[in-house]
């Protein structure tokens, strides 16, 4: 940034729960770093979900032209759903558990992130656009139905405190319990894709490599390319599950003939009596459209 630029104050927005209640301690060695390179910013920290809400709200109105979420994954989409089609910048300064959309944006650390933004780097990725009969709402990286699901709730309750993806594996194991899968249909509507009608484990859709706190199951995701993974795996046995466990704690990553991958810009999904999750936040109960948004965010990048 040239010296005699003056950039407008970053509003940086603390969601004080995120990490198990670290986020406080992330945000004053974000303020630091930000001071040190003496770029302008602005801290707020609302005590709930919804004053955070409005706290974004107030600032959009306002006419700010940069924001950030400190926090993980449900900070940012919280944001994302007050900011989004708004002419403004955004940041993630990623203090969570998992942190898995500021991995894809190449953000390895709060201070990889704090100086993406004072150098000014800037990128637009893709959002997730999920409908249902009665409801509307987005997320940005990674959603789905059945056992991860179950999985997040546990992940919210007495399991927050633990790192990402040992959290996800810890809540998918307690969600394994009595656990028979569910019925999964898929189809692709505008793509020559076939309907996929399975009974599976989990069916997840994704504009992220990762969820859950580095749990990889979709690799070759990209969070600009228009397009969002499908993957279903199919049931496995207890002990099935159980030989997975040591590859997805060292690697993240889930390979093998009871996964099924399928790549398109809209998917309907269906999963009768079944709850679809996004980034942790619910969106009820199905069938489910689920449409990528292109380059819906302008966001801070390296």
């Amino acid at each position: 940034m040239p010296a005699s630029a003056t950039p407008e104050p970053l509003a940086v927005f603390v969601n004080p729960s995120a990490g198990g209640g670290r986020a406080r301690k992330t945000a004053r060695a974000a303020e630091a770093r930000f001071a040190r390179a003496r770029f302008p910013t602005v801290f707020h920290e609302p005590r709930t979900p919804e004053a955070y809400s409005e706290a974004v709200r107030r600032e959009v109105a306002r006419g700010a032209r940069a924001v950030a979420a400190l926090g993980g994954d449900g900070t940012l989409q919280r944001m994302a759903r007050e900011v989004l089609g708004r002419a403004l910048t955004v940041g993630i300064l990623p203090a969570g558990g998992g942190n898995d959309f500021a991995k894809a944006l190449g953000i390895a650390s709060l201070e990889s992130a704090v100086d993406a933004v004072i150098a000014g780097g800037r990128r637009r990725v893709d959002a997730v656009r999920v409908r249902t009969a009665v409801a509307e709402g987005i997320y940005l990286g990674g959603g789905g139905v059945g056992l991860d699901a179950r999985a997040a709730r546990f992940a919210r309750g007495g399991l927050r405190l633990l790192p990402g993806r040992v959290r996800y594996l810890c809540s998918a194991l307690l969600a394994l319990v009595g656990f028979r899968g569910v019925s999964v249909r898929a189809e692709f509507p505008g793509s020559d894709l076939p309907a996929l009608e399975e009974t599976a484990l989990l069916a997840a859709v994704l504009n992220t490599p990762g969820y859950g706190g580095g749990v990889r199951l979709a690799p070759e995701a990209q969070i600009d390319d228009g397009l969002l993974e499908l993957v279903v795996i199919e049931p496995l046995s207890n002990w099935e599950a159980l030989g997975l466990l040591p590859r997805l704690l060292l690697e993240g990553t889930l390979k093998g003939p009871r996964v099924v991958r399928r790549r398109a810009g809209k998917i309907r999904l269906a999963a009768p009596g079944e709850r679809l999750h996004g980034d942790g936040e619910w969106f009820g109960e199905g069938p489910f459209e689920i449409e990528v948004l292109p380059g819906a965010l302008e966001m801070y990048a390296p």
